[in-house]
């Protein structure tokens, strides 16, 4: 009786809140009466109480008083999940709202002298350095049969669940499994379903959802949460039970993202297939046999999320066969038609929109994986008749408040997108009985429609998905056209007109995000596998002038542009017309198609790190065209098999295509060519002999690492490494003998420049000495006079001397003329020249 007047005292004594300086005392007084509680019950009333007290504000005297009790508070705070051992209700429920008010923090009714209250958050921040929440969870398996208790512990959890440290803490102690492994306990109230689900989601945002996942991806935790879901399925009529029916199908689906989650042994994946389809079709199943769905909000989430989990579960190899006995195919194509009103059931024509949008992108998972079932459902027939409808002038005004229907409101976009996407997502396994089946449908030409339709959208208002359905659309027509020459055929009489203004694309637009990269690549690869191969689809891009377009995109100097342009070139220069267009061919500043594929190589180089010295010659004359990664290369030997270094290098970059497009141009009279040009000309012109002497001392390197060859073969081995090398000195000799011929070229045209210089600079002497006289005769009368009689003396040593003196000689000259011109009827009198006065008179 003593001590419990002493412990009330201490109770009276802190009644307003604990300074941090007697936490320490208080706690252990409180283990000593917990300890004794064992045997004395009298103990019960004054260890709540003081537990009681710990859910005050506690009193600091100092601002410093926070961090230097840190630790011995964070200690303290730890203690109450140990003392969740004692055994009495009374006291575990106590220390459950004690947690609980540190997140529910009321200012204290009277302040002791001289403290103030710690900050809101301190308790929450102790707990949290404490590690309570893992000992709160491990406390748990002391009262698995206690419901109050354990609902108490749950609600404490809940709060402090709403921190990732706290989440991280509880996931240390597998809080995920052993709350979810109860959740089929018996509770008249309902709480633990609730409280359990809502501490899930929070370890789910706040912890690690990898970590919650693996926790719950266990036989006995799956089946716990299968059979609660189905319980509020059957049974739960208020709204609150489908909200947590909802929430508890949404830890469902992310356990099923998991591939080592035994949803198929647990009955799970079958039950949530069926649910998922049973409106749509007809399936004898005892689970939905009397279950219907209402048309309230929480249904309609029920159901999209269904058709979320088949898209999850498709997934997985496993259940790919469940999917397939439960007719998921033939539910999902259900929504494969034009939109009505009324929609299904009694669906609003928004969420009818929204189930639809959903379905056809699920079916885009789902096709793929059951080829058999979508063909016997005769899927792309629906399909096209659907895209059909989705082009026709039938008034349908789409709502677009969906994820899926993004970008369709008032138009057929959404469902246009979606349906092309299935269609993509079959086509592109590259079945023949598919393909075969679209194609004998006239899928070509209404994709064709279809496009020219997307097209002309466009060209009103760039929009994102527009350029996506095109994409999908070539894309399509590439991988049903690629390997058949009669659909090459059909695609030619509309479709090389509908390339040629992807070709024409303003290069600005490929860096905009919306897309227009990603079209330009389709674009290219129709044309590509559409077009090259069938030579009246050739003749008419010719004609269209598209390799100018493709050479025009060539100049771009875009590398991830630029092989697969120079693929299509090579291939389309099987067709004799088209080296004279890539001839014709003109860029800015009247570059030639051969000058632009010599820059390539030479920037493509320069990024390899190929050794070249200041004027582009060869430097390296055993291994001229190798890169500085092969250089790092060791010798690895390897199997006949497996392609070397020397040979893998020739898909990694674009050399051998340029190699083979100038060779297929010619190396000769090339125009537009610089001798910088014709020193790389040089090297390109022996890419292939290159190569090979590579590819021979790889051969030779590997054969030394592995054994020592016989004379006879080292003999010949060093022979064709001497060829190799001499080609390599031939091509060094040949571009200096190139540089020095230009070199001599450049002397004479800077001579021919020169002489030109100086004659016309004579000229002008000429001009200024015949001036300075002009003006001397005109200004000065005695220099008159002696140009006057220089000039009659010239006149007379000029005639020829009379033969006979008989013939009378008449005088051309007019007497007292004061001119040193020529006289005639006409004078022409010269001034003086505007630049030396300014202007004229």
């Amino acid at each position: 009786e003593r001590q419990l007047k002493i412990l009330k005292k201490v109770v009276k004594r802190f009644e307003n809140g604990l300074p941090l300086k007697d936490i320490a005392q208080v706690f252990e007084i409180l283990n000593l009466c917990a300890e004794k509680l064992h045997e004395q019950e009298a103990f019960t009333e004054p260890v709540c109480e003081l537990i009681q007290l710990c859910g005050l504000p506690f009193h600091k005297k100092r601002l410093s008083d926070e961090v230097s009790y840190s630790l011995t508070v964070s200690k303290s705070i730890a203690q109450l999940g140990y003392l969740m051992r004692v055994p009495s209700s009374q006291v575990r429920i106590q220390i459950c709202r004690c947690i609980i008010s540190f997140y529910n923090v009321e200012p204290p009714k009277k302040l002791l002298s001289g403290y103030q209250p710690t900050s809101a958050n301190y308790k929450i921040q102790m707990a949290e350095l404490g590690g309570l929440a893992e000992t709160l969870v491990l406390s748990l398996a002391l009262f698995e049969n206690q419901l109050p208790e354990k609902l108490w512990v749950l609600k404490a959890l809940q709060y402090l669940s709403s921190s990732g440290e706290n989440c991280r803490l509880m996931l240390k102690a597998q809080a995920a499994s052993r709350l979810c492994m109860h959740l089929n306990d018996a509770d008249p109230s309902g709480q633990l379903v609730f409280r359990s689900s809502e501490i899930l989601w929070n370890l789910l945002e706040n912890g690690s959802k990898e970590e919650v996942v693996n926790q719950l991806s266990n036989l006995e935790c799956v089946h716990a949460l299968k059979e609660v879901f189905v319980y509020l399925l059957m049974h739960g009529f208020r709204n609150y039970d489908r909200q947590l029916r909802n929430d508890l199908l949404v830890i469902a689906t992310l356990i099923a993202e998991n591939p080592a989650a035994p949803m198929i042994e647990s009955g799970f994946t079958k039950q949530l297939i069926v649910l998922a389809t049973f409106t749509e079709v007809k399936i004898p199943n005892p689970l939905v046999k009397g279950l219907k769905l209402t048309y309230s909000y929480e249904d309609f989430e029920l159901k999209k999320l269904l058709f979320n989990v088949i898209g999850v579960l498709s997934k997985d190899p496993c259940a790919i066969q469940l999917l397939s006995e439960n007719d998921v195919m033939p539910a999902l194509l259900y929504y494969v038609k034009p939109n009505q009103k009324p929609g299904f059931h009694d669906w609003s024509a928004a969420q009818y929109e929204e189930l639809q949008l959903h379905a056809i992108a699920i079916l885009a998972s789902v096709a793929p994986l059951l080829l058999d079932k979508y063909l016997s459902c005769q899927a792309n027939t629906l399909l096209l008749v659907f895209l059909e409808w989705c082009v026709g002038q039938d008034p349908f005004f789409g709502q677009g408040n969906s994820f899926h229907g993004t970008g369709g409101r008032g138009s057929k976009l959404a469902q246009m997108r979606y349906g092309l996407r299935v269609l993509r997502s079959v086509v592109s396994l590259g079945d023949d009985t598919v393909n075969l089946n679209l194609c004998d449908q006239g899928a070509i030409m209404q994709l064709l429609d279809i496009l020219k339709y997307a097209a002309n959208k466009s060209k009103e208002i760039e929009d994102a998905i527009l350029l996506e359905i095109q994409a999908d659309i070539l894309f399509i027509l590439s991988t049903l056209c690629e390997n058949d020459l009669h659909r090459k055929e059909l695609f030619c009489y509309e479709g090389v007109d509908m390339l040629i203004p992807f070709m024409q694309m303003d290069p600005n637009k490929l860096f905009s995000g919306l897309g227009h990269s990603r079209l330009l690549f389709t674009a290219l690869d129709c044309l590509w596998s559409c077009v090259i191969g069938c030579y009246i689809a050739e003749d008419s891009f010719l004609e269209k002038q598209g390799i100018f377009y493709l050479l025009d995109l060539l100049a771009l100097k875009q590398k991830n542009l630029s092989n697969i342009i120079l693929g299509i070139l090579v291939e389309f220069c099987d067709n004799p017309k088209t080296t004279s267009h890539i001839s014709t061919w003109r860029g800015e500043k009247d570059q030639t198609a051969a000058n632009l594929l010599i820059q390539l190589w030479r920037e493509e180089e320069e990024d390899l790190g190929v050794r070249r010295d200041q004027y582009g010659r060869v430097v390296d004359m055993k291994r001229p065209i190798v890169s500085s990664f092969q250089k790092q290369q060791e010798v690895i030997p390897m199997p006949a098999n497996c392609p070397s270094f020397a040979i893998v290098e020739i898909s990694e970059n674009i050399r051998a295509k340029l190699y083979s497009l100038l060779g297929k141009l010619g190396f000769e009279n090339l125009p537009g060519l610089s001798a910088t040009d014709f020193v790389t000309l040089a090297i390109i012109r022996r890419y292939l002999d290159f190569k090979t002497g590579e590819v021979w001392n790889e051969l030779c390197a590997e054969l030394k690492e592995e054994f020592k060859p016989v004379s006879s073969d080292e003999e010949a081995l060093k022979v064709i490494s001497e060829v190799s090398e001499d080609v390599g000195g031939m091509v060094a000799a040949l571009q200096t003998e190139m540089l020095e011929s230009q070199q001599h070229q450049e002397l004479r045209e800077e001579e021919k420049a020169y002489t030109k210089i100086h004659n016309a600079h004579k000229q002008r002497e000429v001009v200024k000495k015949s001036w300075e006289n002009f003006l001397a005769r005109t200004s000065n009368y005695e220099a008159l006079k002696k140009a006057k009689r220089l000039q009659e003396k010239s006149i007379e040593a000029s005639r020829s001397k009379p033969k006979s003196q008989n013939v009378a000689v008449h005088s051309t000259d007019i007497k007292g003329l004061g001119t040193t011109i020529g006289s005639g009827r006409l004078v022409t009198v010269e001034s003086t020249p505007h630049q030396l006065i300014g202007g004229p008179l």
